[in-house]
């Protein structure tokens, strides 16, 4: 996508990213996270949040985030979200590509992440190249009590 600037955030910019949170995640599921939950993870050791702004407006609106911890030689790919009418315009690829950036920098030997079975955003992190390496049944729970596989991912780095 043309006019997406990637800055890393801290916990004064987590304001600016709910409204991307509330509608990127299907309230179906319950997935979205608080201001407060974003906060706690925001103010760890090894946390990075990365925003996309979408420089082509004039208020330089936030399009998408992602949010990520890296502990020793892991990363954890904990949130990614692209607003809705972002998607499919490259800026996933782009959060995702700078999350793997800055856990190379780290120095990062893998990034994990883990998603709920069904979750459309697949197909971005298998063309990045992580593989599925395990499934927890019924991690979910949807608003209805339906339950849903969680699926773990990984992607080598050395």
């Amino acid at each position: 996508m043309s006019g997406v600037t990637l800055v890393h955030g801290s916990a004064a910019d987590l304001a600016s990213i709910m409204p991307v949170m509330a509608g990127a995640f299907d309230k179906n599921f319950g997935e979205a996270w608080t201001e407060a939950q974003c906060f706690g993870v925001v103010s760890m050791p090894g946390s990075r949040l990365v925003i996309a702004h979408d420089a082509s407006v004039a208020c330089d609106d936030v399009i998408g985030f992602a949010l990520a911890r890296v502990v020793v030689d892991e990363c954890e790919l904990m949130l990614l979200a692209v607003a809705p009418q972002s998607r499919c315009a490259g800026v996933g690829r782009a959060l995702l590509d700078a999350v793997i950036a800055d856990a190379r920098a780290a120095n990062a030997a893998s990034v994990f992440l883990e998603m709920r079975d069904g979750n459309p955003a697949v197909s971005l992190y298998s063309t990045a190249g992580f593989i599925a390496v395990g499934r927890r049944r019924h991690y979910y729970r949807g608003l209805s009590g339906e339950t849903f596989d969680a699926l773990t991912y990984r992607l080598a780095l050395t």
